[in-house]
């Protein structure tokens, strides 16, 4: 006799539904218990659900995008022995999940023959209506492992109330499912210093045991010795503070876009682990301006708008071209040259920036950078991008002109080694020998890594870059 067994979506806490952004099984996968099945998604964190039971998969209810609730019914799988009562289900954040507050999760199974008498979510208390449901509560994880450097993960406990509360902060916990972990935890390793070699860089176990080999012949560096060369003992900064905004007034609680929890953890690293320098320069576009202005006349039949940012993408190759060392990224000891120009520009949206990529810009016009830039900006907005379509980039641009300001520091867009950022041109008078003359200028802030480049040659680009810029006729030499 079969024993089919449905796995539901467990209690979730405070949400009504969560989404479905990943399934990482598919039907006839033979799975062990406690592996993951799906990925979750609400708009505090990511979660995987894992299995209670071993067996094989026989049918898959959802698919990536469903909006799914408490008590519905994920997959079945046709389990290799009876699930015991009362077993344990751990149910573990992915490490993509970026929570900062609490939030509850526990795994409910029953057979197939039993979906009749479903019971209604359990409460508060982690109890349910019907005490003829099998509750699979998540079990003690024991103690994590500790990541590289100062961070490490949150010891995961089961409350005797039949909930797992997630750890306070998941952000940046590798990519492992629970077993892995466990099997990491039982060897004392740090999941931060292993590569996975699973899909989209998951952690598996023979990730552990190689990691482990490689340990035991002397050619892995400790946790401790690890994060002390590469933090210099570490930052050993104060604990964040904890404010009850409450006492000072009334506040309202917003959570973070899942863009700016992404780029937020970017730019933080970015900030804290590359020597910015930043020279601020200006251009004179009063031609260029005027250029910009016949191309778009001339245009304006074929719907093609030309901005300023399409001259600075041509600006920008001219001047990687000229000082190589811009384009450029470190690895370990060595800089590795690149000999392609895909360059990266900023797009604001309503979640958040991201960084479009026009591949090969060495090999297209003005018009047509201007048409794909206009087009890549588009999808940006719509939330359409592919991650293809936001890597390889050699060098970024971060335009403000269309809002305000004079000159800023734009964050460099790791691994790249420079960012350009421009703010909003402005006419003002300068003298030509004989009288003062009025000139549109635009500011130019460039940002460098200064471990590759040094003052002067920072101060060259961007001179060069006005140059350029002021006399658009420069690029055909």
């Amino acid at each position: 006799m079969s024993n089919i067994t449905a796995i539901e979506v467990p209690d979730i806490g405070d949400f009504d539904s969560v989404e479905v952004i990943e399934i990482l099984v598919k039907v006839g996968d033979a799975v062990k218990a406690e592996q993951s099945l799906i990925t979750v998604e609400s708009d505090k964190a990511s979660m995987e659900i894992p299995t209670s039971v071993a067996g094989v998969v026989k049918a898959i209810t959802v698919k990536v995008g469903d909006k799914i609730k408490q008590g519905s019914v994920m997959l079945s799988i046709e389990a290799s022995e009876p699930a015991p009562s009362g077993s344990a289900a751990v149910a573990e954040p992915a490490n993509q999940a970026t929570s900062d507050t609490p939030s509850t999760l526990a795994v409910a199974a029953k057979p197939a023959s039993a979906q009749s008498a479903t019971t209604e979510p359990t409460n508060a208390g982690g109890t349910g209506s019907d005490s003829s449901a099998s509750t699979l509560v998540a079990a003690p994880a024991g103690n994590a492992v500790a990541n590289a450097g100062s961070a490490s993960e949150a010891t995961l406990a089961a409350p005797s109330v039949g909930k797992l509360e997630l750890p306070i902060s998941t952000a940046g916990l590798p990519h492992a499912s629970p077993s892995v972990r466990k099997f990491a935890r039982e060897l004392g390793v740090d999941l931060g210093q292993v590569k996975g070699s699973g899909p989209k860089e998951r952690i598996v176990q023979e990730d552990i045991q190689n990691f482990v080999k490689q340990a035991l012949a002397g050619a892995v560096a400790t946790s401790a010795s690890a994060s002390g060369a590469a933090l210099g003992g570490g930052l050993d900064l104060l604990p964040w503070p904890k404010v009850d905004f409450t006492k000072f007034g009334e506040v309202t609680s917003k959570p973070l876009s899942r863009i700016k929890k992404i780029s937020g953890a970017n730019l933080h690293r970015n900030w804290v682990m590359i020597p910015h320098v930043t020279n601020n320069d200006e251009a004179n576009i009063t031609e260029l301006e005027a250029l910009r202005v016949t191309l778009n006349k001339e245009n304006e039949k074929a719907g093609i708008k030309v901005t300023m940012l399409a001259f600075l993408i041509k600006a920008v190759v001219a001047a990687l071209k000229k000082f190589p060392e811009f384009n450029a990224s470190l690895d370990g000891d060595n800089l590795i040259l690149k000999q392609y120009f895909h360059i990266g520009f900023a797009a604001d949206t309503p979640s958040g920036l991201v960084v479009p990529v026009i591949r090969d810009a060495d090999k297209k016009g003005i018009l047509q950078l201007a048409a794909e830039s206009s087009e890549l900006a588009k999808k940006a907005r719509d939330g359409k991008l592919s991650p293809a379509e936001m890597q390889g980039g050699c060098m970024s641009i971060s335009s403000l002109g269309g809002i305000g300001g004079t000159h800023f520091t734009p964050i460099i867009n790791a691994p790249e080694l420079a960012i350009l950022g421009v703010s909003k041109s402005y006419m003002k008078p300068v003298w030509d020998g004989k009288q003062f003359v009025p000139q549109l200028t635009l500011p130019l802030s460039l940002s460098y890594d200064h471990r590759v480049i040094d003052g002067a040659s920072g101060a060259r680009f961007n001179a060069y870059l006005g140059s350029l810029l002021a006399d658009f006729r420069r690029i055909a030499l």
